[in-house]
């Protein structure tokens, strides 16, 4: 079974052709798992990165590896004397196994965005100075409701007046189209693909390209070459906010968002429940070690309200609250369980978005507004 020293020793030798003069290509955050490498790449220049990538998979297939994944990203590479990271981590000197797991936050440092993200630096939204408010919306597992949590919070902030778009970042387990009630596919225009909008939101989704519900039958690099296409080939418009449905838990869409979107905000979703407060601070715990700023949590499902009006605390009571405490954030809401109350002949009909004038659509107004706040001190 391929181990973490012979997959570095497997990287070090294919990187050794694409050294610069002086320097020497790195990595960090290798990860083996089950026949799958991970790895991040400094050091390289823009230029080698395709042919780098292509002689690290052969060179980690070779050494037994089953799929690779490859992120590159700015940072300065090693000096040319430096030991090579593979003897370092098994004397558990500087390498992944010493000295640069005890310090990740100097190597994962805010640079010019790289790997599926090369060539977007200048993207009128990826831009830094585009004033574009990048949310995305995280859990730690599936069934907390946390595409509820992103389609209701951005219309809420359509409603105060923003320019909102959502990314069904999703790609496993799309469902924002369905959530809100969009039937139509977008039209290309001048080679750009136009976002569906409703309800003041423009949505892009992997909804929009696949028949029937087909399964995504898909590994790690095509659901980053899938987030790229969102930003490269989208034709947006002026956007105030843009939040991003992620997957549950920290995988590969979570890793790229991460590195594609250096400056974006979370807002981390659970329910009341011990065990998924739990596995929701993993993601926030991804989130703090990529410098990404969690703005608050949000717990679903908190309560029922049964039809004498007393508040029924059908999955526990407290998980949100711990979940804000440990991760030193605010608790920006706890919504009930429930669905809105919405009928297939209105015009707008959509099976979970809630009516502003309701009491869980004032709810996520209220979150919207401290969101707003957040972002916009």
């Amino acid at each position: 079974m391929l181990t973490r020293v012979e997959a570095l020793e497997a990287a070090e030798a294919a990187a050794a052709p694409y050294n610069a003069e002086g320097s020497r290509i790195t990595f960090r955050d290798v990860m083996v798992k089950d026949g799958q490498v991970s790895l991040t790449v400094l050091g390289a220049g823009a230029g080698a990165q395709h042919a780098l990538e292509a002689a690290l998979q052969a060179a980690l297939a070779a050494a037994g590896a089953e799929t690779v994944h490859c992120r590159f990203r700015a940072g300065e590479g090693a000096p040319a004397a430096q030991q090579p990271a593979a003897a370092q981590a098994a004397a558990g000197g500087p390498g992944p196994g010493g000295a640069a797991k005890a310090a990740p936050q100097q190597a994962a440092g805010p640079g010019p965005v790289r790997g599926h993200g090369a060539g977007l630096e200048a993207h009128p939204l990826l831009n830094a100075s585009s004033g574009v408010q990048f949310i995305a919306v995280a859990s730690g597992k599936g069934g907390v409701g946390k595409s509820t949590v992103t389609v209701n919070l951005a219309v809420a902030l359509a409603r105060k007046g923003k320019r909102v778009g959502i990314i069904d970042a999703d790609i496993y387990g799309f469902s924002v189209p369905d959530m809100m009630g969009i039937e139509e596919r977008p039209q290309v225009v001048n080679e750009r693909v136009i976002p569906i909008e409703k309800f003041g939101v423009r949505v892009m989704s992997m909804g929009f390209f696949v028949e029937d519900n087909a399964p995504i039958v898909w590994r790690g690099p095509m659901l980053g070459k899938m987030l790229r296409n969102f930003f490269a080939e989208i034709e947006w418009g002026e956007l105030d906010y843009l939040l991003l449905d992620l997957p549950p838990g920290t995988g590969d869409v979570a890793l790229d968002v991460h590195q594609l979107i250096p400056h974006s905000k979370e807002i981390i979703v659970t329910t009341p429940h011990a065990t998924a407060a739990f596995v929701a601070a993993r993601a926030g715990a991804m989130a703090i070690k990529t410098e990404h700023e969690i703005i608050g949590i949000v717990e679903n499902m908190s309560y029922y309200v049964s039809k004498s009006g007393e508040h029924e605390y059908v999955f526990g009571r407290g998980g949100g609250a711990r979940l804000a405490e440990s991760l030193n954030a605010e608790l920006l809401a706890q919504i009930p369980l429930g669905a809105p109350d919405n009928h297939v002949s209105e015009p707008d009909f959509a099976p979970s978005v809630y009516k502003a004038d309701t009491d869980t659509g004032r709810l996520y107004l209220d979150i919207a507004e401290r969101v707003i706040a957040k972002c916009e001190a």
